[in-house]
């Protein structure tokens, strides 16, 4: 069963630093960081202790409110450092890992049924894997959902081509969707890109309702997806996997270990031409160690409308293939806003030239070319986001506080990532993600 999807609104940001499809070295981190970080509503109880031997899957943190959920190892070694914040905040547990790896035996079994699916995830820390909508938080092993979504590519700048980082994963992918479709009754729906979907690996796999999916970013969001195939209404739950979450799943079916490794592309305009590729690491490497970085760069765990900053210090997120390297551009340009002729500047909304040149890419930095100031309600939200929402009333719903206004405008369908380009085409430099993860938190505060 398939069917097409052609979204028209949207972005796509002409930045120059795509990876080159090739994989430029394999790393061998010497430590892994095993953080709680980006598990939305997983509240870390730790499992280890300095000088403790853990096995690659073997259970470091345990979530408080359901000790089931665990965050494992992706490594052998030794734990080498607990890392905490302000207020014992934990933040990270450091792994020194070994030469030779060691590993879990979770056994290659066949899942017969979804319990047996639960029981797999659960016990290998895989179902982390797994977001939960509304709200997108870790999902809850005591709910059945709707259905579940996982979208094959993205559109975001510069993101991995999943065709060449995951196209040799096909088997493994095959295997996790099968998995997958035992936890839920609806199906599990997938998303093709329609441009490439003759050629796909993706555009092959059975047991799924596959959907074609053409436009600019965010076509390739999950949220987007959904939104248009299966809108989520008060009271429902759907589950989200990303295709990398897929294969892991897959992998992990098909060879009983906990195998973390992803091919990561080193992107951005601060990447160095002979760099721009991809690398071979585990979640938890650090940056340093996966392609250089120098004073004045911002080094982004993800793309660059909803990446994490970890900076040059910082480690690859968990559920990340993919590091974005840009300038911060910190200098101020005198009179800019009154150039007429700005040939190196690019232009959502047409003031300048850049519309003469589409195929041009940008060296984009983190220069904001202006500071907050009075919200201005302008149809430019509207024009970026393909979705059946009232996106600046959803916004100003949030920073009101106003859950019924919020239920109103779209609070459910949506994830701050899904609304990341009215970040970027913002006149009055506001951070909408910010704002609307504010009003999820309220949500999950309030109505949970």
């Amino acid at each position: 069963m398939s069917d097409n999807l052609d979204l028209k609104k949207g972005l796509d940001i002409p930045v120059e630093g795509a990876a080159a499809r090739r994989v430029i070295k394999k790393v061998v981190p010497g430590t892994v960081a095993v953080s709680p970080a980006g598990f939305k509503g997983f509240s870390p109880r730790l499992l280890v202790k300095e000088g403790d031997r853990v096995l690659a899957g073997s259970p470091v943190l345990a979530d408080k409110m359901n000790s089931s959920i665990l965050v494992t190892s992706p490594v052998s070694g030794t734990v080498s450092k607990v890392v905490r914040g302000e207020k014992r905040k934990l933040l990270s547990v450091l792994v020194a890992a070994d030469t030779e790896q060691e590993f879990v035996d979770f056994g290659t079994i066949k899942p017969a049924n979804g319990e047996d699916v639960k029981a797999l995830l659960l016990g290998s820390g895989l179902w982390r894997t797994i977001v939960q909508r509304p709200y997108g938080v870790m999902a809850d092993p005591s709910v059945t959902p709707k259905c579940i979504f996982v979208s094959s590519f993205s559109t975001a700048p510069l993101a991995a081509d999943t065709e060449f980082a995951l196209g040799g994963e096909a088997e493994n992918i095959q295997a996790g969707l099968k998995a997958l479709s035992l936890l839920t009754e609806g199906g599990v729906h997938l998303g093709v890109n329609k441009e490439v979907a003759a050629k796909s690996p993706f555009a092959k796999m059975e047991g799924v309702i596959t959907h074609f999916v053409s436009g600019p970013h965010p076509a390739g969001n999950v949220g987007v997806q959904i939104s248009h195939i299966c809108p989520i209404l008060k009271g429902e739950t759907v589950w989200t996997v990303s295709l990398l979450g897929v294969a892991l799943i897959g992998r992990l079916i098909r060879t009983g270990k906990l195998d973390l490794t992803r091919k990561v592309a080193v992107t951005g305009p601060g990447v160095v031409d002979e760099s721009l590729g991809y690398v071979e690491a585990l979640p938890g490497t650090p940056v340093k160690d996966i392609t250089a970085v120098f004073d004045g760069q911002r080094i982004i765990s993800g793309d660059i409308l909803s990446g994490e900053s970890v900076g040059t210090e910082g480690y690859l997120r968990w559920n990340d293939n993919q590091l974005t390297i840009l300038w911060e551009g910190p200098e101020r340009e005198i009179l800019g806003w009154a150039k007429p002729f700005r040939p190196g500047v690019f232009s959502s909304s047409m003031c300048y030239f850049s519309w003469l040149t589409p195929r041009k890419k940008y060296n984009m930095d983190t220069n904001l070319h202006g500071g907050p100031r009075a919200f201005v309600q302008t149809k430019c939200f509207e024009d970026v986001t393909p979705m059946d929402i009232f996106p600046i009333y959803l916004v100003k719903a949030c920073l009101a506080g106003d859950i019924e206004k919020m239920e109103k405008f779209g609070i459910y369908e949506v994830l701050p990532e899904d609304l990341a380009l009215c970040d970027y085409v913002d006149p009055s430099k506001n951070e909408i993600q910010a704002i609307i993860s504010s009003g999820i938190d309220l949500m999950i505060k309030e109505m949970a």
